[in-house]
């Protein structure tokens, strides 16, 4: 036979009480939710018996058995219900009762066979994401320096094979009676030697490449997003591409449009006047 929660006993204890009046004993007592049970349950679940013959007990579909005396309690309670010997009052209580424990549905039982139903309380922390995000980020050895490493044997390799097969464009010694002209600085220095053909010496030499410096040191100051990716750089990529192209067009101009006097020649038409 299925078990009957304490709660469900006092309170059917109680509803007992309050009908007929009387304190009852314990079996009495932990019959009562079986009674409302077996009040509702199907005909065929419970058949009456008759008063000659005794009565047998009923088992349930879900596999609860119910004595023979709790139903014929229950027929008799319920009888008394429908005639109208209980009252008002004992009949809404007796029907809140009946509604309070509902018959067993079939094939739905609980742990052990019982029929009532459970209510389980989760915590909210019990239950944890298990996703991880995906990084872009590696270690440093050895994914980033194998990759310098071949890198930087590539470039020797590439280096070594060009001095030996390509000659160096080399002059003879330098004569201080005779200025070559065009007279021109390395080429890395030819986009600040542009520079000076366009400003003063001061202007040029001293507060435009102050300015850049200056704007290139203070750069990570503006600029504190520690992110990797292009779009989160914006600022700092343009102060760079504004830079290199810049100094880009100068050395361009410097090598290839500066003819004899460092004036500006077209290539095209008098020729290049570049030398390494």
């Amino acid at each position: 036979m299925a078990e009957v929660p304490e709660h469900l006993l006092r309170r059917s204890a109680e509803r007992r009480k309050a009908l007929t009046g009387e304190g009852g004993d314990a079996p009495a007592e932990a019959a009562a939710p079986v009674e409302a049970v077996a009040a509702d349950a199907p005909a065929a679940e419970a058949p009456a018996a008759a008063p000659s013959a005794p009565a047998e007990d009923v088992t349930t579909a879900s596999g609860a058995k119910i004595p023979a005396h709790l139903l014929e309690r229950a027929k008799k309670r319920k009888a008394a219900a429908a005639g109208g010997d209980a009252g008002a009052a004992g009949g809404a209580v007796a029907a809140a009762a009946t509604a309070t424990i509902a018959p067993p549905v079939a094939g739905a039982s609980g742990p052990g066979g019982h029929t009532q139903r459970l209510l389980t309380v989760v915590k909210s922390g019990s239950i944890q994401q298990t996703k991880a995000e995906a990084q872009d980020k590696v270690h440093t050895w050895p994914h980033l320096l194998v990759v310098e490493l071949g890198a930087v044997l590539i470039l020797l390799a590439f280096v070594t094979v060009f001095a030996a097969l390509v000659r160096a464009p080399l002059l003879s010694l330098a004569d201080f009676n005779k200025t070559p002209n065009p007279s021109k600085a390395p080429w890395y220095f030819l986009g600040l030697q542009e520079l000076l053909t366009m400003f003063h010496p001061m202007v040029a030499g001293v507060t435009i490449p102050g300015v850049a410096l200056g704007v290139a040191a203070l750069a990570p100051y503006y600029d504190k997003t520690t992110s990797n990716k292009p779009d989160d750089r914006r600022f700092a990529i343009a102060i760079f591409t504004i830079f290199i192209m810049l100094w880009a067009v100068l050395v361009i101009i410097g090598s290839f449009f500066r003819g004899p006097g460092f004036n500006f020649v077209f290539p095209w038409k008098d020729g290049i006047f570049f030398e390494l």
